[in-house]
């Protein structure tokens, strides 16, 4: 008799255990043996591998670009523009095909500064033109084109940005010395042989009205990325 129970009890364990131990779904058979090979690559089950890591990454960078992207355009539409240079009449502080930026937002004309206007009606330069202002309204202009010497008000200007030649500046067509009128700028290219500006009389000195903005940046050109001074 005690035999049998013997026997009973080990058999109600038995089945017991079993119950406590249900056997696997095929999902989590599928699931442990992915588990044991990443396992066996070295791998823990919850790591991502290298090729999705590397994907995020280039996500993340993409995403980062087109925002980038997004605010610059924003920021031309609202703020400045883009310009192009065309020709060689600002070398060498600007060359042909620089691409620049610039903005006429809270802009007031200074002397010094390097501008791109247009002349509306002016069939021969119907394009934007960019210049340096040289003088600004009630400022007298006088030029001595041997010594390739510019005077403000009586006063030498310091000119290190223009490109100088053995022979004397073209002296132009327009009448020195030279009071600039009330809300106009007279604008000179730095490559001075090579430049039609306000001494002649296809541009004369420029209205400020008609001044599309100061450049501001140059961004091609990517290794003279920067200020234009």
């Amino acid at each position: 008799l005690g035999d049998v129970y013997e026997r009973q009890v080990s058999e109600e364990m038995k089945e017991s255990g079993e119950n406590q131990n249900p056997k696997q779904t095929p999902a989590e058979d599928a699931c442990v043996e992915r588990a044991e090979k990443q396992f066996e690559r070295g791998q823990r089950p919850d790591e991502k591998n290298e090729g999705e890591g590397l994907a995020g990454t280039l996500f993340d960078w993409l995403e980062v670009f087109v925002f980038a992207l997004s605010f610059v355009l924003l920021l031309f539409a609202y703020i400045g523009r883009i310009a192009i240079v065309v020709g060689p009449s600002m070398q060498n502080t600007l060359i042909e095909s620089d691409t620049l930026v610039i903005s006429n937002l809270f802009y007031e004309p200074k002397q010094g500064d390097i501008v791109v206007f247009q002349l509306p009606g002016n069939s021969r330069f119907s394009e934007p033109i960019v210049k340096r202002i040289i003088a600004t309204e009630g400022q007298e202009v006088d030029i001595d084109t041997e010594t390739w010497t510019v005077y403000i008000n009586g006063t030498a200007l310091e000119e290190p940005y223009v490109r100088r030649e053995d022979i004397a500046m073209k002296e132009g067509s327009w009448t020195f010395p030279y009071v600039v009128r009330k809300g106009e700028v007279f604008v000179m290219g730095d490559n001075r042989n090579h430049s039609t500006d306000s001494r002649f009389v296809e541009i004369g000195p420029v209205d400020e009205r008609y001044i599309l903005g100061e450049v501001k940046l140059r961004i091609m050109p990517f290794d003279k990325f920067g200020k234009v001074e």
